[in-house]
């Protein structure tokens, strides 16, 4: 089902692009304003970041509780905003039904802020929090190092994100220049509008008019062009097994952006005869990866980092580079376009609303290269190479055609579903987005090691996927490994016979172990990846290293039982998906759900570090409480924690459904507040929850309504099914949750807070620090 677009400028200057797009159930806006960090005075480095903030706090019109961001919380929709070098950009995606107002909020929110001083000092401290978790961030800071490389008289090289030095809130100067800054770029000639959905292209452009009337009239404001980008020849950078290359080019023709992603597109890819395979056959690369980190007024890096093993050399790496590059420049680029064009044209049929909006208000529609970014691109190859080494006549090949982008037919030839597989009805078959999951237990003391193993054996199909608009992932979760494959239905299958095979037979460079370490992440992130494993609660020390083979692979899977969920599919591909699951290996059973004591348990995962970061799972059995009780706490507990305590500006509740266990997940990275102080602001705010309740017919009704399949988006659907057949009720369908959510009154809702205080069901708090108290059952 294609979709279709339109364009159209509105009297006020404003650019609007509109896509009709049929198989969408959710809409989404996006606006980009033509300014950012680098069109700031130097003086007040921050301050596009720091309006950026104060945006989303609301105006006289929609205060802070019926503005955008708790609008579109309340919806159950997905918002954030980004501030770049020359663009900042802000966006949300919600069920239909929500459209409009969440629309006329985002427009009114950028044409009338408030400028009022007291909450521009507040957000401050939230910028001035992120600054020092910034600071402290070796990831951030190894990034920022890289920009240095700029040259000095260029802004990329100078601090851009803020914090409280640089954001002088009731200087006067500083007041003007941010009321100027907004007065002069967030106006119609300086925006773009694009909306998504699958209303009419009529009816959207009634909505853009309606809402995008609220935006002051202009016209568009030529930004200013920067000084040279680099001052001298850029060398690369070796830490440890991290290798860096930046590539600068200047004053490069129109079409870049697309020339961009088409050469970062084939440069990163995996096939036989292409750069990744010959330094993966040299045994010399862990991972790879290119990127532009900055592009604008015909000015580009590009930044290309290589994790290298320890038999590789530096030179030698950066030398199959540009051989590479000097082939590609060389080739024939007919009919990679073509294929290039089938992988968009794939990848805007899998997009989602987000996506498509987001793409379009960045002009990067999903489309083949043109003539003009083909001539871009032949300019960018060509300054690139300029003054690369001389070239080492590497056998090169361009990448074949990809089998996953062909969807063949399946044959409606009845096999009956294997007997450890559940058939979802939830997600309809019409949606054309099939998602398979299985799940094994396993006994064996090895399987830790036999993950990687078959974790490392299955990465170039999951590259391959990926690039399909599959999505294929491999978990480990204490005795528990996962599959998931998702995407277009017909090619989930041919990618799950696949994947089946490669876990019954590794291949031989598989078996060699990975040496490369991933970077570290910032520590609630870091607790966020743990909280799975720790919920399991049957973590076991790791055995010593040992030299495994097939003969351990087989003897996993002897002992191994599964069960699985598939969702989406139609006749013709669950059949052929019935015959592909033959071949699970494995004995298909039923697992008991997973149990949670009711008790306080802290783990402490991570050591510690210069940030506390507290991660609170509260499980709760009856789940819809606990979607209204997570309804009503995240807006209240953000404000509370974030904005009037000012504990950092990582504080986030949410519902969440894990190991089929429903629960109320709370989370804090703060650079001033311990684990006890943070501990203490939550039960505080837990305590006082009872008292503020409404369980009003309209906050039930609002719940249920986003709970129906067409309003949650296909992933979410789907993961609903999969984690109530965890939770052993295989058969629960979303009609029972909506009557269940619009069931619940003010003493059950009371009482499941009460619960939730006093942690009847358990509280699991996994920290970086010990536990503050001798009421927790903790460990290490």
């Amino acid at each position: 089902m294609p979709s279709t677009l339109r364009h159209l400028t509105l009297d006020n200057g404003l650019q609007v692009t509109l896509r009709h797009a049929p198989q969408l159930k959710r809409c989404a806006a996006a606006v980009r304003v033509m300014a950012g960090s680098h069109d700031t005075p130097r003086r007040y480095a921050g301050l596009a970041h720091f309006l950026e903030h104060l945006l989303f706090l609301g105006n006289e019109r929609f205060p802070l509780d019926d503005a955008l961001m708790r609008y579109v919380q309340r919806h159950g929709g997905q918002v954030n905003a980004s501030t770049r070098e020359r663009t900042t950009d802000y966006f949300f995606e919600v069920p239909q039904a929500a459209f409009a107002s969440a629309l006329e909020r985002l427009c009114e929110m950028l044409a009338r802020p408030s400028f009022d001083i007291p909450r521009q000092l507040r957000e401050r401290e939230v910028i001035h929090a992120e600054f020092i978790a910034w600071s402290r961030n070796a990831q951030a800071q190894a990034h920022f190092a890289l920009l240095q490389q700029a040259s000095a008289r260029h802004p990329l090289s100078a601090f851009q994100a803020g914090n409280r030095f640089s954001l002088p809130v009731h200087s006067h100067d500083f007041h003007t220049a941010l009321q100027h800054f907004h007065q002069r770029y967030y106006q119609g000639g300086q925006m773009r509008l694009s909306l998504s959905g699958p209303q009419s292209l009529d009816d959207l452009q009634a909505l853009a008019q309606h809402a995008g009337s609220s935006i002051a009239s202009g016209a568009s404001v030529a930004q200013a062009t920067p000084p040279a980008l680099v001052d001298q020849p850029l060398a690369p950078t070796l830490d440890g097994q991290q290798l860096d290359l930046l590539l600068a080019v200047e004053r490069q023709p129109a079409g870049l952006d697309q020339a961009i992603e088409f050469l970062v597109t084939w440069l990163t890819d995996t096939h036989a005869g292409g750069l990744q395979a010959a330094l993966r056959q040299r045994g010399w690369l862990e991972a790879f990866e290119c990127s532009p980190l900055y592009s604008f007024a015909g000015q580009t890096l590009l930044h290309v980092r290589a994790t290298l093993s320890d038999a590789s050399n530096a030179a030698q790496v950066q030398a199959l580079l540009f051989d590479w590059l000097r082939f590609f420049r060389d080739a024939d680029w007919r009919t990679l376009n073509q294929e290039y064009a089938r992988l968009q044209q794939r990848r805007e049929q899998t997009a989602t609303a987000l996506d498509l909006a987001r793409r379009d208000s960045s002009a990067q529609p999903y489309l083949a290269l043109d003539a003009e970014a083909e001539a871009a691109l032949r300019t960018l190859l060509d300054d690139l190479l300029e003054h690369s080494p001389p070239a080492h006549q590497q056998p090169w090949y361009l990448p074949p055609a990809q089998p996953l982008l062909d969807v063949p037919r399946s044959e409606l030839t009845f096999t009956p579903a294997p007997a450890g597989l559940v058939v979802s009805p939830l997600l309809p078959a019409q949606r054309q987005h099939g998602v398979v999951y299985l799940r094994w237990q396993l006994a064996s003391a090895l399987r830790s090691q036999l993950w990687q193993v078959l974790d490392q054996a299955l990465r170039p199909l999951r590259e391959r996927a990926g690039r399909a608009a599959i999505e294929l992932r491999f978990e480990t979760t204490g005795p528990f490994w996962q599959l998931r494959c998702s995407g277009i239905p017909q090619a989930v299958v041919m990618v799950v016979m696949e994947a089946l095979e490669t876990l019954r037979h590794p291949s031989p460079a598989s078996w060699t172990p990975k040496t490369a370490s991933e970077p570290e992440p910032m520590p609630i992130r870091a607790l966020l990846g743990q909280l799975p494993e720790q919920l399991v609660g049957q973590n076991k020390p790791s055995l010593p290293t040992c030299t495994l083979n097939q003969s351990d692979v087989d003897a996993l899977w002897t002992h191994a039982h599964w069960q699985g969920l598939a969702t989406g599919f139609d006749e013709p591909s669950q059949q052929a998906l019935n015959r592909a699951l033959q071949a699970v290996p494995g004995h298909p059973q039923a697992q008991r759900p997973v149990a949670v004591e009711p008790v306080r348990r802290w783990q402490t995962p991570l050591p510690p570090a210069s940030e506390h970061a507290v991660l609170l799972f509260c499980p709760l059995a009856d789940e819809a409480c606990a979607r209204l009780l997570a309804q009503h706490i995240q807006g209240p507990f953000y404000q509370r924690l974030r904005v009037e305590l000012q504990l950092g500006y990582a504080v986030f509740s949410a519902f969440r459904q894990l190991q089929g266990c429903s629960g109320l997940l709370f989370g804090v990275q703060s650079p001033s507040a311990n684990h006890a102080q943070i501990l203490t602001h939550i039960r505080e705010f837990l305590t006082a929850l009872p008292r503020t309740l409404d369980c009003s017919a309209d906050i039930r009704e609002a719940l249920a309504e986003q709970l129906d399949e067409a309003s949650m988006s296909n992933a979410e659907v789907a993961e609903w099914a999969w984690q109530t057949q965890l939770s052993g009720r295989p058969q629960a369908n979303l009609d029972s949750l909506q009557a269940a959510v619009l069931a619940v009154d003010q003493a059950r809702l009371r009482q499941c807070a009460e619960d939730l205080l006093q942690a009847r069901q358990g509280w699991l708090c996994l920290a970086n620090g010990p536990a503050p108290s001798d009421d927790w059952q903790a460990t290490a």
